[in-house]
């Protein structure tokens, strides 16, 4: 390992500031060739691991050891070259840090990048790396893979391990990447998860149209998505309509809302109360929140996830893939108000629940665009046939003309 001022071009500020930390293969296989960066959660042994936020890092010593997951991209073949930028303790969904600076968002400079793996995101958008690690809890993978226009994957819950990472909300916390190829996104997979425990190999559909995800979105964002759906149905089967829950999408954000506070008041709260950080606006506040949260409320969201994930798994678990818009709309522009911000976050939240509340492997295509601003769309599978997915995803972006 070392510390050096890499001669990398980062003119999208995409890497935590400072001296870069780069790490060369220590084996080979099928990374060979590849670079790549990990979001500032991940442990490097002897670096201090930042989370977003100056007081964390100063109460924090260096590393004792490196993540397992960032030392089996380097066993596979894979080059680290540097630490990206994430929200503060990775409680946000815009990718604003006002600490490190906000990343550029490569696509669509006049708006946010997406959080809280903005860093990852713009590094991987800008093709800064071959592919960067992040870490998804509420969406913060697919969301600025949407946002910046590439390719994003959050695995199954529990598929691959997060030790030597930092927690937020460990029921829901998962590892993610993105890549500018649909086949680096599948390479990494292949070094990362274990082999996919259900039978059938790609043999997946139906495809099933969540209908309450499409008219969650914007209408200029789900007529942009109607080529590559058309698409979809082409590569996997003919689509057909399904209601995933009963509920109303807000209540769907409801109830993971207070699980997520919870959770993460249980594993932060002690180390805010010590040290009362300095924190930029709306990280904050969502912490206060998460501190006064209802315990009924909370048990009320434990209810329903329970209910929630037996109904998703056993709706796809012969193989059968949801597809709907990754985000309901574009990234917010720079100058949106606090107000506009979380309004995009419950409209958004209310879909990247799906994965989240039943623990389910999503991989996002950069499939289109609305006024110049990238929108992803959403293939999400049955636990354990991650593999699969992210074939599946391969195929379809051949088919729609994007990077393989």
């Amino acid at each position: 390992m070392r510390n050096t001022e890499t001669m990398l071009d980062d003119q999208v500020g995409a890497f935590v500031p400072g001296p870069r930390v780069e790490m060369a293969p220590t084996g080979s296989g099928g990374l060979d060739g590849l670079t790549f960066a990990v979001k500032d959660l991940y442990d490097i042994a002897g670096v201090v691991t930042t989370y977003g936020n100056p007081d964390w890092a100063r109460t924090h010593g260096p590393a004792a050891a490196t993540a397992p997951a960032v030392l089996a991209l380097l066993e596979a073949g894979g080059r680290l070259l540097g630490k990206t930028k994430t929200v503060e303790l990775a409680y946000g969904l815009t990718g604003e840090n006002v600490w490190h600076g906000t990343p550029l968002n490569p696509a669509a400079p006049d708006r946010f990048p997406g959080g809280s793996s903005c860093g990852s995101a713009a590094a991987a958008a800008e093709g800064l790396v071959d592919f960067a690690m992040g870490s998804d809890t509420g969406g913060s993978v697919r969301i600025p893979a949407s946002y910046c226009g590439t390719f994003g994957f959050r695995p199954s819950w529990g598929a691959i391990s997060l030790a030597g990472c930092c927690p937020l909300g460990p029921s829901f916390d998962t590892p993610g990447w993105f890549a500018g190829r649909a086949s680096v996104l599948r390479r990494v997979g292949e070094a990362l998860l274990p082999l996919d425990i259900m039978p059938g190999g790609d043999d997946l559909g139906p495809l099933m149209k969540a209908q309450s995800a499409w008219i969650n979105a914007d209408p200029a964002v789900a007529l942009a998505l109607q080529p590559a759906f058309d698409a979809a149905e082409r590569v996997i089967s003919r689509a057909v309509n399904i209601h995933v829950v009963p509920e109303i999408l807000a209540e769907t954000y409801e109830h993971f809302r207070c699980v997520q506070a919870q959770e993460a008041w249980a594993t932060l709260g002690g180390w805010i109360e010590r040290t009362n950080p300095q924190f930029g606006p709306g990280v904050k506040e969502r912490f206060a929140a998460a501190k006064a949260m209802d315990p009924a409320k909370a048990a009320a969201g434990r209810a329903f996830r329970r209910g929630f994930q037996a109904r998703l798994r056993a709706l796809l678990a012969g193989g059968g893939i949801m597809i709907y818009p990754t985000s309901p709309m574009t990234a917010p522009l720079l100058t949106a108000s606090m107000e506009e911000q979380n309004l995009v976050r419950e409209r958004t939240m209310g879909v990247t629940a799906y994965a989240g509340l039943a623990g389910l492997p999503e991989v996002t295509l950069p499939a289109a665009r609305v006024e110049g601003a990238p929108v992803g769309l959403s293939l999400v599978g049955a636990p354990g046939r991650d593999r699969a997915l992210l074939r599946v995803a391969e195929r379809l972006a051949a088919e729609l003309g994007l990077p393989v």
